[in-house]
């Protein structure tokens, strides 16, 4: 039975991922703060991917109990601010959970494995990076640092069978974009070619898609970004 780790498990996409998994016959690992739920075959660890020994905890006690074959780097924050009024805070929260917590997770369940020669890992990442969001450049500087992690990881992992990609969104319809206006949901939306934002079941099923094909180093968007 394949094992997965999934950040950011506790809802939204990374819940759908997670369900998706389990329907398929997945053994699944969830790192998230939060409370997550119960389900057969999955095991909930309350981690914040922002802290390394924490992190680095979880991947000892998972890999203790044998392989990992997928991590889906999920948990992520988002915030929007014209760029001469981002808080300095703000700024330093977004990488410290988009960029340094995808780098702790990948390191830590990466070394896993290199060991068994074999694992692909697939980071979540957005559309706002080759879109150029106006008042996202806190949020899309983080991202467009996990698209460089993305892509030098696969060059350093390739030798050892592992896997390296990302994925792309735009607005997912999940509680966090519930509070963005409908009209700016609606251009974002426009500029990538989709009529409406996905559910997190589709998000996580593109997701997936990509984790079973993607060529390692492959950033991939659902929708249109050229």
């Amino acid at each position: 039975m394949p094992v997965a780790v999934v950040t950011g498990s506790s809802r939204g996409l990374g819940l759908a991922v997670v369900r998706r998994l389990l329907a398929d016959g997945w053994t699944v690992h969830g790192l998230a703060r939060g409370e997550q739920p119960a389900a057969p075959g999955f095991t909930p660890h309350v981690v914040d991917v922002t802290d390394p020994a924490a992190v680095q905890a979880a991947a000892s006690a998972i890999t203790a109990a044998g392989r990992v074959d997928l991590l889906v780097n999920n948990a992520g924050a988002a915030s929007m601010n014209a760029l001469l009024l981002t808080p300095v805070a703000v700024a330093e929260r977004l990488m410290r959970v988009n960029y340094l917590g995808s780098f702790h997770c990948l390191q830590a369940f990466g070394k896993a494995m290199v060991r068994q020669r074999a694992g692909r890992i697939v980071n979540v990442t957005t559309v706002a990076v080759p879109l150029s969001l106006e008042g996202e450049a806190a949020y899309v500087a983080s991202k467009a640092a996990v698209d460089a992690l993305t892509r030098v990881a696969a060059r350093e992992l390739a030798s050892s069978g592992v896997i390296v990609s990302a994925v792309g969104f735009g607005p997912v319809d999940t509680a966090l974009t519930r509070g963005v206006p409908r009209a700016q949901l609606d251009r974002i939306n426009a500029r990538i070619g989709l009529s409406a934002s996905p559910s997190p079941e589709a998000a996580a099923d593109f997701l997936l898609a990509h984790a079973r094909s993607a060529a390692s180093g492959h950033v991939e968007y659902l929708g249109q970004v050229a």
